[in-house]
């Protein structure tokens, strides 16, 4: 390649990290990590050291094509039965379950076992070329330095919640080191613009650079951790940090009109992406035209009948049988694609909807220039807005999206992991890699992701056109638009009896970063509904 690569994601202070470790001779997956550090720092309710995530990782030359999937599980004391008599509801689009008291959504017990360091690590030890703490030291220079809330993050932490789930105000609150770094004198969001430091995260990010994630799964870091836990009547312990480690295993293959999909496997949303294309590939989609009614019908009864599929056979494979083949296989899109095709309607079950839709996730795709690829999706879930007092980060709420009704594909089993829509993917065509691509989004990163690949493969878009295009989805009976779709195309879907809910925002339905491999080139795009950038190394 010609370039010396690029790094796209939400936050450019965490591009720009990426950027000076591939400067310094780096590789995609040192800049991935780096920039995966910088983000813990510089969107703290977004990712974390304590969260989880999905991270691709192709090398051609050295013929690696592996994912490296850390869905954080529940800690060892957990049990089906936990909460099955505090049920309030579930939202809407599926992402979780509103519970009395709140306890699987904020606090102590909605903390799932923290997977995302150790899995940085990993990455970085298995196919990184600078040192470790190299990697980690524009991490460290953004928290004892600073930064500032930037609109998207101050849109997120403006997030009232709904229907019982906390607000983004009450996790930043949660704790007294979160109130004193993120909140005013009055306990509500500091504004855009205003600078924000973390010395104590600093001084836990340099313990981790000097010492590795040893300290924080088995030295100094963890007794804090267990005994802030124990203090506090949390589920974690010394043995589930101990024995905590990331699944290293192949893509999850499928095609799409003769190109190669690589994307991640169960819990992680790749099967379903899989499942969507081959329904999809049964139709014509640019004669529909690009967001039509009759393609965005055609499209969100795609999604429905994943979503019904994911609801009731995708959960942890450790745990539940889910019948991959077949849920990925051409024969049944087939079969789904004709009841579309027919006008068939799905339903997709769901105890006492809210309107809850979660944010808060990021992505980092990175190619550099040896062609080497990296596509990492890394979250908190819904945070749990607890921060140990002198350790700087917040944990991640993993908890919160667990069935809490015993018996399910998603209920909660110690040691379990819980579905993620995230898919980091990368697309081949003519056995190269064409697109490196993901998003943040809760449910909705895969109808993102899925969305981004039509519109370059079916109406041959620029990355930037790609992820900047309005989308829509349907993860319930409803479908969800954007505000720039137009009121007068949803009407005709509305007289085919669909209720449509339009969102006040022009740029939504997961956030899309995206870099598609050209020959001469690398045409990168953040989508625009964040504050990201696509960097160029040179």
């Amino acid at each position: 390649m010609s370039n010396r690569g690029m790094v796209v994601c939400p936050q450019p202070e965490a591009a720009e990290a990426g950027i000076e470790i591939l400067r310094a001779g780096g590789n995609a997956v040192d800049a991935a990590i780096g920039c995966g550090l910088a983000q813990t720092v510089v969107d703290p309710l977004m990712c974390g050291i304590a969260g989880f995530g999905s991270l691709a990782v192709y090398k051609p030359a050295e013929g690696v094509h592996e994912y490296l999937d850390f869905h954080a599980p529940a800690p060892r004391s957990a049990r089906p039965d936990m909460w099955a008599d505090l049920v309030e509801g579930e939202t809407r689009d599926g992402f979780g379950f509103v519970l009395k008291g709140r306890v699987n959504d904020l606090g102590y017990q909605s903390i799932c076992v923290p997977a995302s360091l150790q899995a940085y690590e990993t990455a970085h030890r298995a196919h990184g070329r600078l040192s470790w703490e190299a990697v980690c030291e524009p991490a460290i220079r953004w928290a004892e330095e600073g930064y500032f809330v930037r609109p998207a993050m101050y849109s997120f932490w403006l997030d009232e919640g709904t229907m019982g789930r906390a607000s983004s105000a009450d996790r930043l609150a949660y704790s007294a080191s979160g109130r004193a770094m993120y909140c005013r004198p009055d306990g509500t969001p500091k504004r855009i613009g205003a600078p924000l430091r973390n010395p104590d995260y600093a001084a836990t990010l340099r313990r981790i650079a000097e010492e590795g994630a040893d300290v924080f799964y088995r030295g100094e870091i963890a007794d804090r951790i267990v005994a802030d836990m124990a203090a506090h009547g949390g589920l974690i312990t010394k043995a589930d940090l101990e024995s905590y480690q990331p699944n290293r295993v192949v893509p999850l293959d499928g095609t799409y009109r003769g190109r190669r999909i690589a994307t991640n496997q169960p819990p992680g949303g790749g099967i379903m992406l899989l499942e969507m294309l081959n329904i999809l590939e049964q139709f014509d989609l640019g004669a529909l035209g690009h967001n039509t009614p009759e393609f965005i019908r055609v499209v969100c009864e795609t999604m429905k009948r994943a979503t019904v599929d994911k609801d009731r056979l995708v959960g942890d494979p450790a745990f539940v049988d889910i019948p991959i083949d077949r849920l990925t296989s051409k024969e049944y899109a087939a079969e789904l694609a004709d009841d579309i095709r027919h006008g068939v309607k799905a339903e997709v079950p769901r105890l006492q909807p809210t309107d809850l839709v979660p944010k808060d996730t990021t992505h980092v795709s990175v190619v550099d220039a040896d062609g080497n690829c990296v596509s990492m999706t890394h979250s908190l879930g819904m945070p749990s807005g607890v921060i140990t007092d002198g350790l700087g980060f917040m944990y991640n709420g993993c908890m919160g999206v667990f069935d809490p009704r015993p018996g399910r594909a998603g209920s909660i089993a110690p040691g379990k992991a819980r579905f993620s829509a995230m898919c980091p993917t990368i697309v081949f065509e003519d056995g190269k890699p064409l697109l490196v691509l993901g998003a943040p989004g809760g449910t909705q990163i895969v109808m993102g992701v899925l969305q981004a690949i039509l519109n370059v493969i079916d109406f041959g878009m620029t990355m930037g056109e790609a992820v900047g295009a309005p989308r829509f989805s349907s993860t319930s009976n409803a479908i969800d638009v954007s505000n720039r779709i137009p009121r007068y195309l949803m009407r005709e879907l509305e007289a085919q009896g669909y209720e449509v809910i339009r969102n006040p925002f022009g740029h939504t339905i997961g956030w899309v970063h995206g870099i598609r491999i050209l020959p001469d080139r690398l045409d990168g795009a953040a989508d625009p509904g964040r504050d990201g950038v696509a960097l160029s190394a040179g």
